[in-house]
């Protein structure tokens, strides 16, 4: 076995605490190295730390930001954090503006550019698909529509989360005031009330949110919502004693009311990892008192479980390279990844009896992270079409996997 075979093996076979503890005694990482190697070839790529042209894509950017915030912690490196800083400075300047191949220019909000400089995400965010958006007479082909431009609320809610957490290693409350603004913008924008019947949301809206390019609505859209702003509150009661800006206890109320009787249970691997991420989240956010209870915990956690059960028994992951998505079921490696770190927070703080045993029943499927991560680790897999296809999104994902920290953990605010 030769030393790169060497690396891969033990970074698969490491469970994902290993890398904290190793960078705690000061020793070798070479997972974190691995996504150091990563995130420096996508921020190369894309023109964060080159001259060659921007090419954002907020899903990507959203675990981009969160990479490099982890990053900066993992490593003491401040450098990083200046890359995520750049990074949301950047998606805001493309993302936050009209496509240089739109008739219409500057901020998709309509602000002036000294509002817009202000106020960057009052008009949400572009998805950065390489095709424009379908016009008001354009005919529907959803295979097109995959690769044309506009706003995911469920894309939103990511870059919601990125700012959040911005915020909370800055200590700049502004990050968390765009992350408000935001998330309100996105609510008043994605939700509509038909007649005689509760809220409900769009799936993809245009890219000046005047009109609805997909009408269904995505399964755990009012989840992340939820969750999301129960997250923002948070930080903003703890970054500032009279925070500016949207309180957000209309669009938790909202979400709240969406939720209700919805089944939250997939068999998709990307549904899954952000289901899982999601619980991670109200755990987190319970442990500094936002929830009482832990009814939606164990709500999220049986879900994921059936899901989970449901996946592992496809046998999805015996198939070739060409018949895979990276990004997916790298989603699922990082959801996973949460699993453990919930387990281990339940051993130190009371918690039902339910969630304990759904915990350990998801923890049975653990070793999935590292069936995806080696096979994606893998040289020969990462010359495969589906992997070179979404270079970027499947190398920043893997990055994710292989040091969650910045996408899983909430700093507390000193």
């Amino acid at each position: 076995m030769d030393r790169r075979w060497w690396l891969v093996a033990l970074m698969i076979c490491a469970p994902p605490t290993a890398g904290m503890e190793a960078r705690a005694n000061g020793m070798p990482d070479s997972r974190t190295e691995t996504a150091i190697g990563l995130m420096t070839g996508f921020a190369d790529r894309t023109g964060l730390t080159s001259p060659r042209p921007q090419q954002r894509y907020l899903w990507t950017d959203a675990f981009a930001v969160c990479n490099l915030l982890g990053l900066a912690r993992a490593t003491g490196d401040e450098r990083y954090q200046e890359l995520a800083l750049r990074l949301v400075e950047r998606v805001h300047q493309v993302l936050g503006r009209h496509r240089s191949d739109d008739l219409r220019t500057g901020w998709i909000s309509g602000l002036d550019e000294r509002a817009g400089e202000e106020h960057p995400t009052r008009g949400g965010l572009r998805i950065g698909k390489p095709l424009p958006e379908r016009g008001p007479d354009d005919t529907f082909d959803e295979r097109l529509e995959w690769d044309r431009d506009g706003q995911y609320f469920h894309y939103l809610t990511k870059w919601m989360q990125a700012l959040d957490l911005v915020a909370r290693a800055t200590h700049q409350p502004r990050f968390n005031l765009w992350a408000r603004e935001l998330a309100a913008t996105a609510h008043a924008a994605f939700t509509y009330a038909p007649p005689g019947g509760r809220s409900r949301m769009y799936w993809k809206m245009s890219i000046d949110l005047s009109r609805p390019l997909v009408p269904s609505m995505g399964q755990h859209d009012p989840l992340d919502g939820f969750v999301t702003c129960v997250q923002l509150q948070v930080t903003a009661r703890n970054l500032s004693r009279s925070p500016e800006g949207p309180g957000l206890g209309d669009e938790v109320a909202d979400f709240r009311s969406m939720m209700k009787g919805r089944d939250w249970a997939t068999a998709d691997p990307l549904g899954l990892g952000g289901l899982l991420m999601d619980a991670s989240r109200v755990e987190q956010l319970m442990r500094r008192g936002a929830f009482g209870e832990d009814d939606l915990l164990e709500e999220l956690l049986g879900a994921a479980l059936v899901g989970l059960e449901h996946y592992a028994r496809q046998g999805e992951l015996d198939r070739p390279a060409t018949m895979r998505l990276a990004f997916r079921e790298l989603g699922l490696a990082i959801g996973l990844q949460a699993v453990e770190r919930m387990r281990k927070a339940a051993e130190e703080r009371q918690v039902s009896p339910e969630v304990r045993s759904r915990l350990e029943d998801l923890m049975r499927h653990a070793s999935l992270r590292e069936k995806i991560e080696g096979f994606w680790l893998d040289a020969e897999h990462q010359r495969a079409p589906t992997w070179t296809e979404h270079r970027d999104i499947n190398e920043v994902m893997l990055a994710t996997s292989l040091v969650p920290e910045g996408c899983l953990e909430l700093p507390p605010i000193d």
